[in-house]
């Protein structure tokens, strides 16, 4: 089989022009599978969560991804387990977004692994790029959060909503902001306020039934 060229540049997160992707390689299939689920009503979760899988290229257990959501080729997109994801996502994969797991996805959160030069003439000959995209375990993205190529995010950490997240965050901090920044990290007081308020709740629940 002739090696694809511009796939594999784009995979490797070197230049490539995505017209020059062989048609097998392309995003269309990717494309088709989220516009069915798009399509389903929302209370087939189990059909939605069968075309979920077929689209992503690893999927662990409990998965859910609210549609409607949108990816480029889903294929590139890997899953750990108990996973998800409010309404309204993007997936932009041209190259892989890697996400582990435990981490929970607030609406409209945009993975934006493509990036383009700055330089412009560069730019208009319709060359571009990817970056690949790791989520850690036990994060929580809060809506609206923008999450650009290159990133990786520590695990345990907190995206506030509305965050452009440009560079890599530390293991268990809470960051936000236009870029993101680290406002603080989560320690030991968090830890007990939310175990009591957790013990709270069950002991609650325990004495209403």
């Amino acid at each position: 089989m002739k090696k694809d060229f511009d796939y594999e540049q784009m995979l490797s997160g070197e230049l490539y022009i995505a017209s020059n992707i062989f048609p097998e390689n392309n995003s269309s299939h990717g494309k088709k599978i989220a516009q069915k689920i798009n399509e389903l009503p929302i209370d087939r979760k189990e059909d939605i969560v069968r075309l979920e899988r077929e689209l992503f290229g690893k999927s662990g257990e409990n998965i859910y991804v609210n549609p409607p959501f949108h990816v480029d080729y889903g294929r590139h997109i890997e899953i750990g387990n108990n996973f998800y994801a409010n309404m309204d996502c993007i997936f932009l994969d041209v190259n892989k977004i890697i996400i582990g797991d435990n981490v929970m996805v607030g609406p409209r959160v945009s993975f934006y692994t493509a990036g383009h030069p700055i330089d412009a003439e560069v730019r208009n000959t319709d060359l571009e790029f990817g970056l690949p995209i790791h989520i850690e375990s036990n994060v929580w993205i809060g809506g609206n959060a923008v999450i650009l190529p290159g990133v990786t995010i520590g695990e345990n950490s907190i995206i506030a909503a509305g965050s452009v997240v440009t560079k890599d965050v530390p293991a268990n901090t809470i960051v936000g902001g236009n870029p993101a920044r680290v406002i603080r990290e989560i320690n030991e007081a968090d830890k007990e306020l939310w175990t009591r308020k957790s013990k709270e709740y069950h002991l609650k629940k325990f004495n209403f039934q």
